[in-house]
């Protein structure tokens, strides 16, 4: 779609509605990327329900937020920042593979690869919630900011969901005798 052809309504290349969709389809990339892995190396049902479920719910957002960048005919990449559109500063460096705040770091993916049954379930529920809390808020931040309101909308129910999925984790590891990471 040429910008000629593009929605009227459009945002802007750098409105925190394209950012946020640009980082949040990397970071759910990220979490559906983790959920397969996970999937393989656990026979545990509940484990591998709850992945099953965040690939589905993700990679679905995730072709959400990136039709909207198509529509809006936008770029799916940026030069930016990554959370440059929250409008303040981010105290997060990124570093080995981790971009932003939740992100596992390229160590923890390896870690994860090679993990197997109960240490890949504890690492995996630790790795997700850690994910999730980073996501719940790029997602409040979206929420806020964001013009669009399939947009607003899509993060508010991020926030929901992934505060309801964080605390089914908690119980999860509670039930492997671990807890969440800080």
């Amino acid at each position: 779609m040429t910008a000629s052809r593009a929605d009227a309504t459009a945002p802007s290349a750098d409105s925190a509605d394209a950012g946020f969709a640009r980082d949040m389809a990397v970071h759910h990339q990220q979490a559906v990327e983790m959920s397969f892995i996970v999937r393989d190396r656990t026979d545990d049902e509940e484990v591998r329900r709850l992945a099953y479920d965040i690939i589905n719910t993700q990679a679905n957002q995730r072709g959400m937020l990136l039709g909207r960048l198509d529509a809006w005919g936008l770029p799916k990449s940026s030069q930016d920042e990554p959370m440059a559109w929250m409008g303040h500063a981010v105290d997060y460096e990124p570093h080995d593979g981790s971009l932003m705040e939740g992100m596992a770091t390229d160590a923890e993916l390896d870690k994860l690869r090679k993990a197997e049954g109960r240490d890949a379930e504890t690492l995996y529920l630790r790795l997700m919630t850690d994910h999730h809390r980073g996501g719940v808020d790029m997602a409040r931040g979206a929420a806020d900011l964001a013009e669009d309101p399939v947009v607003a909308r899509l993060a508010e129910g991020m926030v929901r969901g992934q505060q309801s999925e964080m605390k089914l984790m908690a119980d999860m590891l509670a039930d492997r005798g671990a807890a969440p990471r800080g």
